[in-house]
């Protein structure tokens, strides 16, 4: 049989008049809005078991979808199937909505549908994942070269609340790399500075400037009430302390590095799943020397690669706050920029490690300037 194609207004009257109006889209697509009255049933499930769903064949069924394209093709399956009575909706639920035809849809501010719309998009994230992350809280540790681009994007992303914590000020050879700050605001603080960019791109997103450096006696304040910590340090004893911490209190940590013309990124969750993830003391149970490893006021630093190493650990404070994907716990990922690889180092948790294992008190925090200096 031929399937019959209805104009929004034609299917409303057919509908009130008793018609079945079935939206074939997938759940995170109609969960931002549908025409009124109509019956969600995604087209994979319609078209898997029909009767199921629909067991009078002779029923009239109007069937819609984002643009009409997935309604003709499910219309097609169900009259392969014995239904006599079909209409897919032209221009779909877009044509349904431009005509001023009555919706069902989320309170959703416009402000939000448009600055996320993309994200609302994807299946993985939709509209309970957005409304995730902006009520999110993260914490990053540094306003530098990693901190720029991770608070970036998480305020991009819509992260609710973004707390940075650093106690420099810029300086004009932060500029190559560190792109929260311009030249304008040299000598300002750092916190300051990222607080005014990030604001102008999204605000949205709440943030709180803290013109600290992370030590012993606060980093459980900085911590509180956060859900993911990303480390931007550019110090050793910064990475032991955010380390111990996060393992006390179960927070993630999204660790980066640069040196030069390498990074390195992984995702230390060891407080969350003691015994099956390993901490940043499995990886490093004692700093290297300091002449082994200069920063990179000292090395120097190509610009882009604070960059690249910020973006994937932006990546992966998102997929940890939506839980997607697979996150870099227990993997290491080196970036060689001059020769574009990547290479991945396993890594295990310690079961000598004085933090982590199952069972083990927290020893307590320590010296960690001096435990760093070989002290």
């Amino acid at each position: 049989m031929s399937v019959h194609e209805r104009t929004p207004a034609e299917a409303l009257a057919r509908q009130q008049a008793g018609a079945l109006l079935v939206d074939v889209r997938d759940a995170h697509e109609r969960a931002l809005g549908t025409a009124h009255g109509a019956r969600g049933i995604a087209r994979a499930e319609l078209e898997a078991d029909p009767s199921a769903h629909l067991p009078d064949t002779t029923a009239e069924i109007l069937l819609i979808c984002q643009s009409g394209r997935r309604s003709q093709f499910a219309a097609d399956a169900l009259a392969s199937h014995g239904y006599t009575n079909l209409a897919s909706v032209i221009g779909g639920t877009v044509a349904w909505s431009a005509a001023g035809l009555p919706m069902d849809a989320p309170e959703l501010d416009d402000d939000f549908s448009d600055r996320y719309s993309r994200h609302l998009r994807l299946p993985e994230v939709g509209l309970a994942g957005q409304t995730r992350l902006e009520a999110a809280s993260v914490l990053v540790i540094g306003a530098g070269g990693l901190g720029s681009p991770v608070a970036y994007y998480l305020a991009a992303a819509g992260v609710g609340t973004l707390r940075i914590a650093d106690d420099d000020v810029v300086d004009r050879s932060n500029l190559q790399r560190q792109i929260l700050h311009t030249d304008a605001r040299i000598g300002a603080l750092k916190v300051e500075s990222a607080q005014t960019t990030l604001s102008a791109l999204n605000p949205r997103t709440r943030i709180e400037a803290i013109a600290e450096r992370v030590t012993s006696e606060n980093v459980e304040r900085l911590l509180e009430g956060i859900d993911v910590v990303v480390d931007g340090a550019d110090n050793f004893a910064a990475r032991y302390l955010l380390n111990d911490a996060c393992v006390k209190l179960g927070k993630p940590l999204v660790y980066g590095a640069v040196h030069r013309f390498e990074g390195q990124v992984s995702v230390f969750d060891a407080g969350r799943h003691r015994g099956s993830a390993p901490c940043y003391r499995c990886l490093f149970p004692e700093p290297p020397p300091p002449e082994a490893a200069p920063n990179c006021a000292e090395a120097g630093v190509l610009g882009v690669v604070p960059g690249l190493v910020g973006l994937l650990q932006a990546t992966e404070a998102i997929k940890l706050l939506l839980g997607i994907g697979t996150p870099l716990t227990g993997r290491l990922l080196h970036v060689d920029t001059l020769g574009l690889r990547f290479r991945e180092t396993r890594l295990s948790p310690d079961p000598d490690c004085p933090v982590c294992p199952p069972g083990r008190d927290f020893p307590g925090y320590i010296d960690y300037a001096r435990f760093c200096a070989g002290g």
